[in-house]
């Protein structure tokens, strides 16, 4: 019973990611710039165990000259220190998705842009896939750390249609900021 369960899940949640696609007009040069990561969604194990201390961080996204997307995230933790983590996502056929293997957290990663206004939201769709195990994380970014109750209630909702249990969807209270120099920026990049 258990078995069949799970293979259930599992299809679902394939046939979820199947059918997700970036938004037409995809304008890679447009994504340039400092986005606050405002909601995250997820059924992942990694995330329910940590939602209830999670909080607003940033990612500044570089486009490159090959039309891959460099992006630098960070985010104070409570102890006042700053986490940072860096990944290249490389281009594919399809303009905004996007593919790359976090060192990190070893694993693979289908990211899609799915929905976006350049100077207002985005809303990133990436399949994760590790050891086997695949999970699906919406990210709902903003320009802004404020994000309106339409927007909201539109991430909600696409979250709920890839697969996402209410209870795994989080709008992120603010945080205090960690800052991106230009050369920081460059010395994270330059390692990926």
């Amino acid at each position: 019973m258990m078995l069949k369960t799970m293979g259930v899940l599992l299809c679902a949640t394939l046939v979820a990611c199947v059918d997700v696609m970036p938004q037409k007009d995809f304008n890679l040069e447009k994504m340039a710039g400092k986005w606050w990561v405002v909601g995250i969604a997820t059924n992942a194990q990694w995330f329910v165990k940590r939602k209830a201390g999670m909080k607003m961080g940033t990612s500044m996204m570089l486009p490159t000259a090959g039309g891959d997307l460099d992006i630098s995230s960070a985010k104070r933790n409570a102890d006042g220190s700053c986490w940072r983590m860096a990944e290249q996502a490389k281009k594919t056929d399809i303009p905004g998705r996007f593919t790359f293997n976090s060192q990190r957290w070893s694993n693979e990663n289908d990211m899609r842009v799915v929905a976006v206004q350049y100077d207002d939201f985005a809303l990133i769709h990436t399949i994760k896939t590790k050891h086997g195990v695949t999970d699906v994380l919406n990210k709902l970014f903003s320009r802004t750390p404020e994000v309106s109750a339409d927007l909201q209630k539109k991430f909600m909702q696409f979250s709920l249609d890839t697969g996402i249990l209410s209870k795994n969807i989080v709008i992120l209270p603010k945080n205090g900021t960690t800052t991106h120099t230009h050369t920081q920026m460059y010395n994270i990049i330059m390692a990926i």
